[in-house]
C-alpha cells in the first residue's frame, strides 16, 4: 500500500526489522524477517508486574537532559537476533507412496521442497521485568526457530517464546539472567504533540542507539497490520528510527517507556522522517493478558465504524468535524444490545474523548470481555449516554482459552481462517493459515512452515477451521493437505499419516 509524496516518490510503511544476509524489498507493506514454526510456551508468572508511574505530565518547567533519559533506560533495551529456515521449492518430486495412495490428479502442479536455508532477523526489545521477561514486535521474532537476545553489557541469552498478538504486532520473550534493569512503564494516554522523546534501538545492528525527536501525532492508522482484529493508534514521532530499531524503546525524558518501536513510512527503506510506535498503555494490556491467560482477551463493541471527517459531516449534515460514525451493528454485539443505533456518533468511552475510529479501537483494546463502558453517542443533535458490556468475538462475555480443539492438538497446529484481503491479492477463495506448529503429528511427519495456507484436504476445498476438522473427523490412514506460502511460488503438498 503506496501513498503520493508531493516530490513525485512512493512513500512506503515499513516494519523495522532487518534480515541479515538477504535483501530488502521495499515499495509496499512488507514483514522483512522470515518465519518458520515458533512454539508459544505457556508460563506462570513469578514475579509482580512492573510499576506504572505517570508523574511526568509533559508540563514541567524543569525537564530533564536527554542523558539522563538515555542513560536511565540502555541497560533495558536489548538487541535480538532470530533464526529461521525457510525452504524453497522445485517440481516434479513428490514421494512415490504418496502419488500412488492419492493418485496423480493430486499432483498436477507439484513441487518439492529443498534443502532449507537458515535466515538471520535483527531487532531490539525491552526488559520490563526484574526476572527477565521482554517485550518486542511480533514481526521481530515470527516464525523463529532460535531467539538470541544481548544486553548493552554484552552479555548474551537464549530465549524462548511467551506468546504473541498479531493484532498489535506485539510479542513477549523470556530469558533465564541476573541482574537484569527492567524499564519503567509510563503512562502514552498523556504524552502530548510536540513533547520531546528518545527512540532507543539497535538499527543496522547498531548497538544501544539513541535517538531524539518529537511527538509529532498520537493515534495513527496507517493499515500496515495484515491480521483480522488489528488495533492501529500508533504514536508518530519524528525520532529517527531504521531497520533493527522494531521492538525498541520510545521514552519520555524522565525515561518512562510510552511506546514500542514498530515501523517507518519511507520512500527508500531508511528513516525519512517519520516512524511509529505501539502506545505503552496497549502493549501493557496485551503482555499482562499474555501472562496471565497465555492469549490475549480482546473486547468487541460489535460496531462498523468510521472516523467523522468534512466529507461525511456534509454527506450527515452534522455540524461537527470529530467523534466515529456507527455505519452498522452486529447482531450479537455489546452496542446493539446497549441502544446504540446505526447514525450514532460515539464521542466519549468511559469519559475519555475519541475523535476518530483508532482512538476508539485503542481505547476498548485495552479493555476485556465483561468489562463495561459507558458510551456517550450523538444522536439526533443531542448527546445520549449508554451501558454497554463487552464481549469476545464469540458473542459472549467467556475468558478466551489458548486450548485448540482436539483434532487440531494432536496436529499441533493452531490455525486462522483467512480474511478476504489476503485471499484476493492470492486469487484464492478463501483457506487457513498455520499460525504456530508445535510437537505433534504435522512437526514430527513434515516439513510444513508457520505461514502455510491450506485450502485443500485429500482434495476436497476447505476455507473455514470448521470445514477443516469436519473434513479430519472419524479421518484414519493417509491424510494430504494441499496448499501455498504468501512468499513462494507454487502449490505445497504435505502428507502424514493419522
Amino acid at each position: 500500500m503506496q501513498k503520493s509524496m508531493s516530490n513525485g516518490k512512493l512513500l512506503s510503511l515499513l516494519l523495522l526489522a532487518t534480515v541479515l544476509g538477504s535483501s530488502l524489498t521495499y515499495g509496499f507493506f512488507r514483514l522483512v524477517d522470515g518465519g518458520v514454526p515458533g512454539t508459544v510456551l505457556r508460563v506462570a508468572h513469578d514475579s509482580s508486574a512492573p510499576a506504572v508511574i505517570s508523574s511526568y505530565d509533559g508540563m514541567s518547567d524543569q525537564l530533564p537532559g536527554f542523558t539522563f533519559a538515555a542513560e536511565k533506560v540502555m541497560p533495558s533495551v536489548v538487541h535480538i537476533k532470530s533464526t529461521s529456515m525457510r525452504r524453497t521449492s522445485s517440481r516434479n518430486a513428490v514421494p512415490d507412496p504418496f502419488r500412488d495412495f492419492f493418485g496423480e490428479e493430486f499432483f498436477s502442479n507439484p513441487y518439492q521442497e529443498r534443502s532449507p536455508q537458515p535466515q538471520v532477523g535483527s531487532g531490539s526489545g525491552v526488559i520490563i521485568s526484574a526476572d527477565g521477561y521482554i517485550v518486542t514486535n511480533n514481526h521481530v521474532i515470527d516464525g523463529a526457530e532460535d531467539i538470541e537476545v544481548s544486553l548493552s553489557d554484552h552479555r548474551s541469552y537464549k530465549a524462548r517464546l511467551i506468546g504473541t498478538d498479531p493484532s498489535t504486532d506485539i510479542a513477549l520473550i523470556k530469558i533465564e539472567g541476573d541482574n537484569l534493569t527492567p524499564v519503567t512503564l509510563g503512562n502514552s494516554d498523556i504524552v502530548r504533540v510536540g513533547e520531546w522523546v528518545l527512540a532507543i534501538g539497535n538499527p543496522f545492528n547498531l548497538n544501544s542507539t539513541v535517538t531524539a525527536g518529537i511527538v509529532s501525532a498520537k493515534a495513527r492508522n496507517i493499515n500496515i497490520l495484515r491480521d483480522q482484529s488489528a488495533i492501529e493508534s500508533f504514536i508518530q514521532t519524528d525520532a529517527a528510527v531504521n531497520p533493527g530499531n522494531s521492538g525498541g524503546a520510545l521514552v519520555d525524558l524522565q525515561g518512562n517507556l510510552i511506546g514500542i518501536n514498530t515501523a517507518i513510512a519511507s520512500p527508500t527503506g531508511s528513516f525519512s522522517g517519520y516512524s511509529f510506535a505501539v502506545p505503552v498503555t496497549i502493549v501493557r494490556k496485551v503482555m499482562e493478558d499474555l501472562l496471565e491467560f497465555g492469549t490475549v482477551q480482546r473486547g468487541f463493541l460489535g460496531v462498523i465504524i468510521r472516523t467523522v471527517d468534512g466529507n461525511l459531516a456534509r454527506e450527515k449534515g452534522f455540524d461537527f468535524v470529530e467523534g466515529v460514525y456507527v455505519d452498522s451493528l452486529m447482531s450479537n454485539g455489546a452496542a446493539k444490545d446497549a441502544g446504540v443505533k446505526p447514525g450514532d456518533v460515539i464521542i466519549k468511552v468511559n469519559d475519555r474523548i475519541v475523535k476518530s475510529s483508532s482512538e476508539l479501537q485503542a481505547v476498548v483494546g485495552t479493555l476485556r470481555p465483561g468489562n463495561a463502558v459507558n458510551l456517550t453517542v450523538v444522536r439526533d443533535g443531542k448527546e445520549k449516554t449508554l451501558s454497554a458490556t463487552l464481549r469476545n468475538r464469540q458473542g459472549n462475555t467467556d475468558v478466551v482459552t489458548k486450548e485448540a480443539p482436539a483434532s487440531l492438538s494432536k496436529l499441533g497446529i493452531e490455525l486462522e481462517e483467512l480474511d478476504s484481503r489476503t485471499a484476493r491479492s492470492l486469487k484464492i477463495e478463501g483457506g487457513i493459515r498455520v499460525n504456530n506448529i508445535s510437537e505433534g503429528i504435522v512437526s514430527d511427519q513434515t516439513r510444513m512452515q508457520k505461514g502455510f495456507i491450506i485450502t485443500h484436504v485429500d482434495g476436497r476445498t476447505v476455507k473455514t477451521i470448521q470445514e477443516f476438522e469436519q473434513a479430519l473427523a472419524n479421518k484414519q490412514g493417509g491424510v494430504m493437505l494441499e496448499g501455498m506460502y504468501e512468499d513462494a511460488p507454487g502449490r505445497y503438498y504435505y502428507g502424514f499419516g493419522l
